[in-house]
């Protein structure tokens, strides 16, 4: 018997020693918990942090940040204003979406409040309005209709925080914002994780400007003639076939996102909103015909199909495309 007893001892001792660990328990609310993401990290670089996804921000589908992303954004230093020439194509009004704007020939004072959005790693390295790649770890910003390229103070009403960015692109097409920032510049903010949020836009004029710059920036302001081509485009509906215009194969209904005076910056929102709106199942054309370059999309079947198609555009972006017959 005692030899029984101590052989069942003995057994239950190395299985004791060779069971697997048990699994650690949750974390009860209140216990400190250590952030994986560091531990896990390559020097210099970090995991991006795990947001939910907000459709109404700049957080959206596939965006976000990069797989990696910089240790040290905090130590990003904002943007030094600095006169520099202004980007004539940048100049030049446009339409998107049915919605005219005619951007500023000059830097002059400017001040609004509302709400930013960011945009990140789907336009990573993609072509500004001034023709630089597109770094979301710059401190840089896009705006409708301010002088590019530019500066201007972005400050969170909510947290104090604000930051200068430079200005190198056109957007945000979105009815209700009016800055989009770069990643690192929403972080700087703390706009990552919401997406969006309610901020001061002032821009900036450096001191000390010098005569040239301010004929420089008087020279390259658009053409009478080319806003009035933009003015009949949009009360040209539907739209009229031109010698510009390609042969039957594109003769439908479409619908048009956009007009421009300069065919780079057709090609840019061209690439923009096919990021944004990646449900769209017809393609996405710029069409020259004389000086001005159209952006539609199509053909479709019917009337019926553009009209659903433009409704869904409006709910996503609040505006809606007109639709046009070629």
């Amino acid at each position: 018997m005692k030899l029984a007893i101590l052989t069942a001892f003995s057994l239950l001792l190395a299985a004791c020693g060779s069971s697997p660990k048990l699994a650690s328990p949750s974390p009860s609310p209140g216990d400190k918990v250590e952030d994986p993401t560091r531990t896990a990290s390559r020097p210099g670089q970090r995991p991006a942090p795990q947001y939910a996804l907000k459709r109404g921000g700049g957080f959206y589908k596939d965006d976000g940040p990069a797989e990696q992303i910089p240790d040290n954004l905090d130590e990003i230093p904002d943007a030094e204003p600095k006169w520099e020439p202004l980007h004539r194509p940048a100049t030049r009004p446009y339409v998107v979406l049915g919605k005219e704007y005619v951007p500023n020939s000059a830097v002059k004072p400017y001040r609004q409040r509302g709400i930013a959005s960011w945009y990140g790693k789907k336009f990573h390295g993609q072509k500004t309005s001034i023709g630089e790649p597109y770094d979301m770890f710059a401190m840089t910003a896009a705006h409708t209709t301010l002088a590019l390229p530019s500066y201007v103070r972005v400050s969170n009403p909510q947290n104090g925080k604000s930051v200068v960015v430079r200005l190198t692109d056109r957007g945000p097409f979105h009815a209700d914002r009016i800055i989009d920032l770069s990643y690192a510049a929403a972080y700087k903010l703390e706009l990552i994780g919401n997406g969006s949020g309610e901020v001061v836009v002032e821009a900036i004029i450096p001191p000390g400007a010098p005569g040239t710059a301010l004929a420089q920036a008087a020279a390259v302001r658009p053409a009478p003639a080319e806003r009035d081509a933009i003015a009949e485009l949009l009360r040209r509906a539907p739209v009229e076939s031109s010698a510009g215009t390609p042969p039957a194969p594109d003769r439908g209904i479409f619908l048009q996102l956009g007009a421009f005076a300069n065919a780079e910056n057709a090609e840019n929102l061209k690439n923009r909103l096919a990021s944004e709106l990646e449900w769209l199942n017809e393609p996405l054309r710029v069409f020259p015909a004389g000086t001005i370059h159209r952006l539609q999309l199509g053909p479709y079947a019917s009337r019926g199909d553009a009209e659903r198609t433009a409704e869904r555009i409006r709910e996503a972006l609040g505006y809606r495309p007109t639709v046009v017959t070629r």
